[in-house]
C-alpha cells in the first residue's frame, strides 16, 4: 500500500512542469539522427517559430544504417547531416555516441538521458513508445520511461542537478498495435510548415536518398535531379491523417481547421512525469488554437 501512495503522489501532485509566462522548452529524444525530425519535426518548427527552445537528441551515432559506409566515416557524416538539419528546423541537435542497432537500455544510457533532460531543464519530453519494430527505438522509449521520474531525484547523476519540475512526457505517433495501439491525446496541424520538413529532413542525405530507399527497395525512384528530391521525399513520407488523428484535431482546433488540415503529427500522454490537465495540454502546445 505504501508503494502504491508513493507513486500515486508522485503522478497526480508533481510540480506543475511550467510556468504559463516563460518560453517552453522542448525535448525530443530519439534513436538515430533524423528519428526526431520523422516523429516531432512539424511540432518543432512551430515550437521554434513561436520563440520556444527546442533540442533534439539521437540516442546512437547511426553508425550503421547505410549500405556502403559504416563504423566513425559514417557517424561523422550523419553528424554533420544532424546539425544541418537543426539549422534548417530552429532547433538545438545532440547526438550521443552510441553505436547504431547495438542499444540496449543499459544504467549508463539511463544516465546520458537524465543528463540531457536536465541539462535543457525541459518542460516537455517526446520519445517513441517501447514497442516497434526496429530495438533501439524500442530501447528509447524504455530509456526515457526509466528517466521519467530520475531526472527528479538529486541522487542519481549527481553532477547533473536535478530538476525541480517533472516535465510531461508524451509519445510520438506509430503504427503499431500490440500490446496496445497509439492513442492521439493531442494532433497538431502542420500543413503550414510540412515544406520546411522536408527541407530539413532532406538534409539526411545519407538516409533519404541512399540508406532508407535501399533498404526499403526503392533506391531506382529517387529522382537524379537534386532540386526534384524534396517534392519526392514529402509525397513519399506524407502520412495518411487516420481517423482518431482526425478527430483529436477538431478536439483541440475545431472541426472546420481539422477538416482542412493535410498534415498532421499527434502525441500520446505518458502515464508517468507530470499528468497535464487541458488547460496545461493549451499551455504546453501553444499552437493549439481553435
Amino acid at each position: 500500500m505504501t508503494r502504491y501512495l508513493f507513486m500515486l503522489l508522485a503522478i497526480t501532485i508533481a510540480p506543475t512542469a511550467f510556468s504559463q509566462n516563460e518560453k517552453l522548452r522542448i525535448i525530443v529524444i530519439g534513436a538515430h539522427p533524423d528519428d526526431c525530425d520523422l516523429d516531432a519535426g512539424g511540432t518543432a518548427i512551430l515550437f521554434a517559430k513561436m520563440g520556444h527552445a527546442v533540442k533534439f537528441v539521437a540516442v546512437t551515432n547511426g553508425d550503421a544504417g547505410h549500405q556502403k559506409m559504416k563504423g566513425a566515416p559514417l557517424a561523422k557524416r550523419r553528424l554533420g547531416e544532424a546539425k544541418e538539419a537543426g539549422r534548417r528546423f530552429g532547433v538545438e541537435y545532440d547526438v550521443l555516441d552510441n553505436h547504431d542497432g547495438q542499444l540496449e537500455p543499459t544504467l549508463n544510457v539511463r544516465l546520458q538521458v537524465i543528463r540531457k533532460i536536465r541539462e535543457w531543464n525541459a518542460d516537455m519530453v517526446i520519445a517513441p513508445r517501447p514497442n516497434d519494430y526496429h530495438p533501439d527505438h524500442r530501447y528509447t522509449g524504455v530509456l526515457v520511461q526509466d528517466a521519467a521520474f530520475m531526472v527528479t531525484v538529486p541522487n542519481i547523476a549527481p553532477e547533473t542537478p536535478a530538476l525541480q519540475k517533472n516535465p510531461v512526457f508524451v509519445y510520438s505517433q506509430d503504427r503499431f498495435q500490440r500490446p496496445n495501439p497509439f492513442r492521439p491525446d493531442i494532433a497538431v496541424d502542420i500543413s503550414a510548415v510540412f515544406t520546411q520538413k522536408m527541407n530539413a529532413m532532406g538534409a539526411h542525405v545519407s538516409q533519404m536518398y541512399e540508406w532508407l530507399p535501399w533498404i526499403g527497395h526503392f533506391l531506382d525512384q529517387v529522382p537524379k535531379d537534386v532540386s526534384a528530391r524534396e517534392k519526392w521525399l514529402g509525397e513519399t513520407r506524407r502520412v495518411t491523417i487516420t481517423p482518431d488523428v482526425r478527430q483529436a484535431l477538431a478536439k483541440w482546433y475545431g472541426e472546420e481547421r481539422a477538416n482542412k488540415a493535410e498534415h498532421a503529427e499527434a502525441f500520446e500522454i505518458c502515464e508517468y512525469g507530470t499528468q497535464p490537465s487541458e488547460e496545461d495540454i493549451r499551455r504546453l502546445f501553444p499552437m493549439l488554437k481553435k
